[in-house]
């Protein structure tokens, strides 16, 4: 495989791994539980010139965790509940590593927060949709991140052994922000008194045993003699309250197939194609192209060949990948390619077994990987051409972009359409937890008797599908003058105008890590108080005081 290309100067980022490559977590499973053991390899550091020192980490170590995860939910289905904890001794983690931070663009601070924060989302969907339970067993000192990673836990138990504390001193340390999402999980989860939570985030030296306890800002505390037993008691509790099955063969999650070129990322059923100069991305999506499976033993043959599955993991790695790579092509143009009625019988399939729990995984794996394209500080546009697929699953897609444009070749055939199914009302809500429909403003209901016919562009236009509906003699003019002008506006006020549309009443907990907590962390990772000369990101360790601007902005 080439070299991906990468308009920066750091090096591009893979997001694929497995366990054979793991530097720096240990996974082992005993029936009901999975257990999650963070060792972290201080020299094995994504990029050089930082130690991941106290089991610190950087974005190669959440990698490693996203990944975990995954095998997890498919090939360790028996698992109910994923204790987290750590090999060294007296020390759980130490959070985000203070100088990978102050050496990083950026846009790799940025990224790195979101990449982390979609990670510990994605244990609470899992909790909340499949009944994967999550306990954090802090061993020893948990602070900044690591905190964070203990309070996307369903529980939290503190080791009490008169030294260890639960803490987030980066405002007071570092000028910064807990960047994954632990001020509103203090508030939102926890229920965290607003008083107690404002000491907890302006002390550094954290809270410690029973008073972490009142604070709610733990679950329990043990002994160090009892901690073991407290924690797999609590353990086999948790594993109690899932639904996943006692005993069941998981699937391999094999290696993503791709080849990644210069100007192009090639999948098996996602085509990117990068075109610099207009600085877009083109993003083809392709439907199935075996035949329908008939019950959930020939889905679980196909394994992680069958298409839903597929489709996903590769969306999901082109994403990311852009994302981290590609930070200059803004505007993403998304298309689709298929068999409308191939794509329609597998949503039915979906939906008709999902509670088996390899299809609720599946429908797990394709809701998370579509909120990635809500929360990419990207434009997104869906192009509808007479060869599209924009049906069912793959209408999210079209239902998740900023506009959609639409050709009319009015009596000619084929002509353009769009296709609602079931899949559509609900089953793939978004981080706000409504369907894609509501959160564009569409009636669920306005299109309820419309569900699996084919919408030309006329009717798609009145339901408030899509955006603009050319005709074919305007079409290649009127898309590329709407591309070039979106490619001419400042992607800062593209962003943030973007992340106050896509996010309607109501809110959750998910939008407002995403919406509130990360656009603060985007500015004040901008700020010379945290990242100037003088800032506390950048003199952090060298024993020099942080010299602020004092005024409040």
């Amino acid at each position: 495989m080439s070299e991906p290309a990468t308009t920066g100067v750091e090096a591009p980022v893979d997001f694929q791994t497995d366990p054979s490559r793991y530097r720096h977590w240990k996974l082992t499973v005993d029936g009901p539980v999975a257990t999650l053991t963070m060792e972290v390899d201080e020299g094995g550091g994504l990029r050089p010139g930082y130690r991941l020192k106290l089991n610190s980490y950087d974005l190669g170590v959440d990698i490693e965790l996203h990944d975990a995860l995954q095998r997890i939910r498919f090939e360790h289905p028996q698992a109910r509940v994923v204790v987290l904890t750590s090999a060294k001794n007296r020390v759980f983690s130490a959070g985000a590593n203070i100088y990978m931070l102050a050496q990083s663009s950026h846009a790799s601070k940025v990224n790195f927060c979101k990449f982390t924060n979609e990670t510990r989302n994605g244990m609470e969907d899992s909790s909340r949709y499949s009944g994967l339970r999550f306990l954090a067993a802090c061993n020893g000192s948990t602070a900044g991140g690591g905190y964070e990673l203990a309070l996307a836990c369903d529980e939290i138990i503190l080791v009490d052994d008169r030294s260890s504390t639960v803490s987030l001193p980066e405002v007071s340390l570092l000028g910064v922000l807990p960047g994954t999402g632990g001020l509103t999980r203090l508030i939102d989860k926890r229920r965290v008194r607003r008083d107690h939570a404002d000491v907890f985030c302006t002390s550094p030296d954290g809270v410690r045993g029973q008073r972490a306890v009142d604070w709610r800002l733990v679950d329990r505390v043990a002994r160090p003699q009892d901690f073991a037993a407290s924690v797999n008691e609590r353990a086999r509790a948790l594993a109690g309250t899932s639904e996943r099955p006692d005993r069941a063969a998981g699937i391999n999650l094999t290696p993503i197939h791709r080849n990644i070129g210069e100007n192009r990322l090639e999948y098996r059923h996602v085509d990117a194609r990068l075109d610099r100069d207009r600085r877009t991305a083109t993003l083809t999506v392709s439907g199935p192209a075996d035949a329908a499976v008939s019950n959930v033993d020939e889905a679980l043959a196909r394994g992680a060949d069958w298409w839903p599955l597929a489709m996903a993991r590769e969306l999901d790695d082109a994403i990311l990948h852009l994302r981290a790579n590609e930070t200059e092509l803004g505007l993403w143009l998304l298309e689709t390619r298929g068999d409308v009625q191939a794509v329609l019988d597998g949503d039915r399939f979906l939906l008709e077994h999902q509670a088996h729990w390899f299809v609720r995984e599946v429908l797990g794996m394709l809701r998370r990987t579509l909120a990635r394209l809500d929360v990419s500080s990207r434009s997104m546009y869906a192009v509808v051409t007479p060869e599209s697929c924009f049906a069912g699953t793959l209408l999210e897609l079209l239902l998740a972009s900023d506009r959609a444009y639409m050709r009319d070749d009015g009596e000619a055939s084929p002509c353009a359409s769009v296709t609602l199914s079931h899949m559509n009302v609900g089953a793939l809500p978004t981080v706000a937890g409504a369907s894609r429909l509501e959160a564009r403003g569409n009636s669920i209901e306005a299109v309820r008797d419309l569900l699996e016919q084919r919408l030309g562009p006329a009717d798609a236009l009145r339901l408030g599908l899509v955006t603009e509906i050319p005709d074919v003699l305007d079409w290649d003019d009127e898309l590329r003058q709407a591309i070039e002008t979106r490619a001419a506006i400042s992607p800062d006020a593209l962003t943030g105008m973007e992340a106050n549309l896509r996010f309607p009443l109501p809110e959750t907990q998910g939008t407002r890590v995403f919406g509130r907590l990360s656009a603060w962390q985007n500015w004040v990772f901008s700020r010379p108080n945290a990242v100037g000369p003088s800032g506390a990101l950048k003199i952090y360790g060298s024993g020099s005081p942080s010299k602020f601007d004092w005024g409040r902005v």
